[in-house]
């Protein structure tokens, strides 16, 4: 249980989260071809550590990687107010939806935007970003992770200054 849960928030939470692990290969289904139901609380959610989050982080993990033609995870990540991703990169870009409040993300060139329930963000790979909730209201989104055939899909980087976040280089 406890490799899943780390190689699925590897996954999703990728840049979000356990150091660019993938999914083990024994949790990738077989190719057969039928639909599979992931009932929602049938996967625990998890702490954001700390060796990736800055304040309080909650990761419901959604699903992993099912077929080598769609090697990509999801999960809801839930930042509470002032809470933020370190900074990382994909090495296949990312996509966020937000589906409730408002957020930040900041790139390396200092340019910091919010965005907001019912926006989409793309960012794509090896841009060196951070993402995570205003610093006065929480902030949840859905994070689509996709992995290179190894598995990697996050590279882990320092952590955002308050500096940085608030909008100082």
């Amino acid at each position: 249980m406890r490799q899943f849960l780390f190689t699925i928030t590897a996954l999703v939470v990728g840049s979000i989260i356990f150091g660019g692990e993938a999914m083990a290969a024994q949790d990738v289904k077989d190719t057969k071809q039928s639909q599979e139901i992931i009932r929602a609380g049938s996967q625990p959610s998890m702490k954001g550590p700390a060796e990736w989050f800055t304040g309080n982080v909650t990761i419901r993990p959604l699903f992993g990687p099912k077929h080598p033609d769609a090697p990509f995870g999801a999960a809801y990540v839930t930042f509470e107010a002032g809470a933020r991703s370190h900074w990382h990169t994909h090495p296949t870009g990312q996509h966020l939806i937000v589906t409730e409040g408002v957020g930040l993300t900041g790139t390396a060139d200092g340019k910091i935007e919010e965005f907001k329930a019912g926006d989409a963000l793309w960012c794509p790979k090896d841009i060196k970003h951070w993402h995570g909730a205003l610093p006065t209201s929480s902030m949840t989104h859905i994070a689509l992770t996709g992995a290179l055939p190894d598995g990697k899909n996050v590279d882990w980087m320092e952590p955002v200054t308050d500096e940085q976040y608030k909008g100082g280089k």
